[in-house]
């Protein structure tokens, strides 16, 4: 008796074990999923620069907390340069721009939300269900690989104001942020002038705000990036988190909590 009884408790723990596992797998199938940095390896893309096709699960970005006051969320939608691609979670940019937020006494968390190989077609695609939970700000960077495949311009602006707009209805209370892309020089002068516009023109008619090149200083610079020349290394990493704090900080005051109120 004891040992059928014992049996029987087996399976049903396994039962209850599988289930959850299902639930689990949908539930992350269906939104992004916060999870540590530190879990979350970049997704992988192959030589040509495409993706997967695979989405990728957004990662909170882990700092340090203060019980006292709520943490607020800053999305940052983006490509493979954002998921921190051959680097190790933590060395990624916004990874090093989640240490300088809390150092600064910012009381937010970023959520990485990068996947390897995403035009701003893709990004478009995906914007619903990343955004499905309150954000205070959302970062875009957006539109790398469309200069990568020569994507015509006139297109990538298109979906990124697209984009915009789907972000100011899915998160009516965020701040909008658009990061300057450039494209390579080998497609010619003409092309990289009319992508280089794409970003000033779409946050104009959007009324959001541009933020600098993300790889300014960094792209072309072979000490500065990794074997493929166009993702950053860990040094590279730095420089463009520090481009990216020196714009963002004063934008950042805004959600800051002063030390009164806590």
């Amino acid at each position: 008796m004891v040992q059928r009884e014992v049996r029987r408790a087996a399976v049903a723990g396994g039962l209850a074990l599988l289930i959850i596992g299902t639930v689990a797998c949908g539930t992350a199938d269906r939104a992004a999923v916060a999870v540590p940095a530190e879990r979350n390896a970049p997704a992988s893309t192959p030589a040509d620069g495409k993706s997967t096709g695979a989405p990728a699960a957004s990662a909170t970005v882990s700092g340090a907390s203060d019980t006292r006051v709520p943490r607020k969320r800053v999305v940052l939608l983006g490509t493979s340069l954002t998921a921190g691609l051959g680097l190790d979670p933590d060395r990624a940019y916004p990874a090093l721009l989640q240490r300088k937020i809390d150092s600064a006494g910012f009381p937010l968390t970023l959520v990485n939300a990068g996947l390897s190989g995403e035009t701003s077609a893709g990004a478009l695609r995906r914007a619903d269900w990343v955004l499905d939970q309150p954000a205070a700000a959302v970062i875009l960077e957006v539109g790398a690989n469309d200069g990568l495949r020569g994507v015509d311009p006139d297109s990538t602006k298109a979906n990124i104001v697209a984009l915009i707009r789907t972000v100011a209805r899915r998160q009516p209370s965020a701040r909008i942020l658009l990061m300057q892309m450039e494209a390579p020089t080998n497609l010619g002068r003409s092309y990289t002038t009319r992508f280089h516009a794409v970003y000033p023109e779409a946050a104009r008619e959007t009324n959001v705000t541009l933020l600098p090149f993300l790889l300014e200083g960094v792209a072309g610079d072979a000490r500065l990036n990794q074997a493929d020349g166009i993702h950053p290394n860990v040094e590279g990493s730095k420089r463009v988190a520090e481009t990216v704090w020196r714009a963002l900080a004063p934008i950042l005051t805004g959600f800051q909590t002063s030390a009164a109120t806590r």
